[in-house]
């Protein structure tokens, strides 16, 4: 039936729509982080040494996302993660 694609992509249009949502937190210690990246696999690698690189393992967080919504992620069980990285400002010497 024509529905269901159309369902499914006002489905992840939600998801994406919730996702831009969350781009900044604050820890239990005050400091400020920022999203940097949404997804997975090798990209989501790749992102990932790059921050640790710039800006040190210890200002740098991965985090397990919900991959509700995200039919390829749902399917084949792969894991989504955000990236979040400490304010340059929490950082300063």
């Amino acid at each position: 039936m024509m529905t269901e694609p159309i369902e499914q992509q006002n489905q992840l249009a939600d998801r994406m729509a919730e996702e831009e949502k969350i781009w900044q937190r604050v820890d239990e210690n005050g400091s400020r982080w920022t999203k940097v990246y949404f997804g997975g696999g090798a990209h989501l690698r790749n992102w990932l040494a790059q921050f640790i690189e710039l800006k040190g393992e210890e200002n740098v967080k991965l985090e397990e996302a919900d991959s509700r919504g995200f039919l390829c992620y749902e399917e084949s069980g792969e894991k989504m993660y955000r990236i979040w990285v400490k304010d340059a400002a929490e950082t300063a010497p």
